[in-house]
């Protein structure tokens, strides 16, 4: 008796488990939404087959013949990322990644530095999501990330100076990569396409991007489909560090160059 018992709770700890680390892969992608819409399907079918709703359980019906195959179509791309990401033992068992301060420094000289000579730039920083379909839209690099490199990547008239660089675990991916626009029209007007595209990739994904203006070398931040501007670069620091670090409580960020200027 006890042993079924225990065997029962550990097949039901395994499965909570696996959906976990499976919303996790998927987390701050737009599969998310589409898992919504279904979980919403799932108790319309539940109620239109207790209600002995004919019409209604037959259409749901042959939706959930097709359905299954429409899903995997429409959103092989990140199924292929989750799965590849699986296949990564440390991340799928929750392994740590290593600590992001000493580049999220990097960043914010970088970004001071570009800020001060009107260098328009981009750099958007993984966190849950991948962002392996927009990598793929630019250059590869796989280089370690520098303040001195982000410099060269956005100095003006260069090659990859157009486009974003993405940024994970301290590696510089790509470069002149293409981001969505965001399709809110609260930004049509007061902002420009850097901005926008900044934003854009926030309201598909999980990443924090950091955008210095070209006309104004103003600096900010975008993240969850909202931007943070007028930034000084100690402003900066922290906010990369509260949302890419976790940091306990009793510890005191300090960054060691951050000015305390506004740019």
């Amino acid at each position: 008796m006890l042993r079924a018992i225990a065997l029962t709770v550990i097949d039901i700890l395994v499965v909570a488990f696996i959906f976990y680390k499976a919303f996790m892969l998927i987390r701050g992608t737009r599969a998310v939404q589409a898992l919504k819409g279904l979980g919403i399907l799932i108790a319309v079918s539940s109620i239109a087959s207790l209600g002995r709703l004919q019409t209604l359980d037959w259409l749901l019906r042959k939706f959930w013949t097709w359905g299954a195959v429409a899903f995997i179509i429409l959103f092989a791309p990140e199924l292929k990322r989750a799965l590849a990401r699986m296949g990564r033992t440390a991340a799928f068992l929750g392994g740590s990644l290593p600590d992001e301060r000493e580049y999220i420094q990097e960043v914010v000289d970088a970004a001071e530095r570009l800020s001060a000579i009107r260098a328009g730039a981009i750099i958007a920083m993984t966190r849950e999501a991948t962002l392996d379909e927009f990598i793929e839209s630019g250059i590869p690099m796989d280089a370690n990330l520098s303040r001195e490199l982000l410099m060269t990547i956005f100095y003006p008239d260069t090659d990859l100076h157009d486009g974003a660089v993405i940024v994970t675990s301290g590696r510089v991916r790509a470069a002149s990569c293409t981001l969505p626009l965001s399709q809110s029209r609260r930004w049509e007007q007061s902002l420009g396409t850097r901005h926008r595209a900044a934003i854009g990739l926030t309201e598909e994904t999980d990443a924090v991007v950091v955008v210095v203006s070209e006309e104004t070398g103003v600096i900010s931040v975008a993240m969850d489909g909202e931007i943070t501007r007028y930034l000084n670069p100690q402003t900066l620091y922290r906010i990369l560090v509260d949302s890419l670090v976790v940091v306990p409580e009793e510890a005191e960020v300090t960054p060691e160059k951050a000015s305390d200027e506004n740019t």
